[in-house]
């Protein structure tokens, strides 16, 4: 009988002990952590949305970047952590695509659970002056003239950024190479220098440069033109109707979170996007802030994935 009874006892404290875990929630500082270097989009909405969910929740959130592998080396890193709401991914729709094209020691459709997406934006196809084009006419034109002209990534084979150059090159009949880096504030460098001409990037590192007239933008991958940049075309306005896509970035924790974690810090972040201040920071971004509940989000994740199969086949995209 008291084998039972300490059996009974202990099975009971193993289902509580989650619990009074989840009601504690946050009792130490959240690692927010980023897939990719400092100065993307990524790590800005990160350290933007994290500012407010420090004081909102009042525990610290502390922004780490762990790069690499197109962000496979940092969504490792959540998946494999303790479910605890501690650690937590500021991700990419790399989550959706990679599972695609890399040989991977984890499954982010499976091992990360989306809380609520972040935001959105375009993915802008750029050019240094020294080119000579402004507009993707032009580029292309360049592009018959020029074949295997690269064009820089602030992530690795098989992201979204690399799909809009190459999707752009097969539909206009060119031949584009991608030149990947570790992250965007990585790959401005290079283009700004003219080491590499061409970028297919997230708007975000971007729009300082284009403002300053150091880069031309010359398409941009959203189905509209984003409000922070009116004058930039859409690659449906330039010709190309099938090309579309939104970059997204969004938060996940390791499967196993308690839902009650999950539902908090989705309710954290949603205020935090609804708020004047984090929206202009966004906007000022070219990010549209997002929001909403996790099965929405989940369902944007697994429609992703689907359209992305599709891409990589179609472009015939493969890790050598």
């Amino acid at each position: 009988m008291l084998k039972v009874r300490l059996v009974v006892g202990l099975l009971t404290l193993a289902f509580l002990a989650p619990a009074a875990q989840a009601a504690d929630w946050p009792a130490r500082p959240i690692h927010f952590i980023v897939p990719f270097p400092p100065g993307g989009s990524t790590d800005v909405a990160a350290r933007v949305v994290g500012d407010y969910v420090s004081r909102s929740l009042g525990q610290q959130v502390v922004v780490e970047n762990k790069s690499g592998a197109n962000g496979n080396i940092g969504m490792e890193y959540v998946a494999k952590s303790a479910p605890d709401g501690y650690t937590v991914l500021i991700g990419t729709d790399a989550v959706s695509g990679n599972p695609h094209i890399y040989q991977m020691d984890f499954d982010p459709l499976h091992d990360l659970v989306p809380v609520v997406e972040l935001s959105t934006q375009p993915i802008a196809l750029a050019a240094h002056p020294s080119l000579g084009v402004t507009t993707l006419a032009g580029l292309t034109a360049e592009a018959k003239q020029q074949p295997g002209m690269r064009f820089a990534t602030g992530s690795g084979v098989g992201s979204q950024q690399a799909m809009v150059a190459l999707w752009y090159a097969q539909l206009a009949g060119i031949n584009l190479v991608q030149v990947p880096y570790r992250g965007g504030g990585e790959a401005i460098h290079d283009l700004i220098a003219g080491n590499v001409q061409l970028g297919s990037l997230g708007t975000t590192p971007l729009i300082p440069y284009y403002k300053a007239g150091t880069l031309v933008l010359l398409a941009q991958s959203t189905a509209t033109r984003s409000p922070s940049l009116p004058n930039v075309p859409t690659f449906q306005e330039a010709g190309f109707k099938q090309l579309v896509i939104d970059q997204w970035t969004g938060v996940f924790v390791p499967a196993g979170t308690s839902p009650e974690i999950i539902k908090r810090l989705n309710a954290a972040v949603n205020a935090a996007l609804a708020d004047a201040k984090v929206r202009q920071s966004f906007a000022d971004q070219a990010q549209a802030p997002s929001g909403g509940t996790a099965d929405q989000y989940a369902q944007i994740v697994r429609d992703d994935s689907d359209k992305l199969a599709r891409l990589v086949k179609q472009l015939n995209i493969s890790v050598q």
